[in-house]
């Protein structure tokens, strides 16, 4: 009785979209490719300005200063 544990699976280098293109491709336009990049250069706008503030070049915190 041979087991066939050891099956060698294919898989796609391209993660494909609900419309059939590359996720990770740069289409310009409104597309969901275009959704994946927005929120990825969203996480290194939002990460590097925590960095930032926390590095003490606090921008909010000069304003919030000059309001109060």
């Amino acid at each position: 009785m041979a087991t066939e544990t050891n099956k060698v699976v294919e898989l796609s280098t391209e993660a494909k979209a609900y419309n059939g293109v590359d996720r990770n491709a740069w289409i310009f336009g409104w597309n969901p490719q275009q959704e994946l990049w927005n929120g990825r250069l969203a996480m290194i706008g939002f990460i590097s300005y925590v960095l930032w503030d926390l590095a003490g070049y606090s921008l909010l915190r000069d304003v919030l200063h000059l309001v109060r």
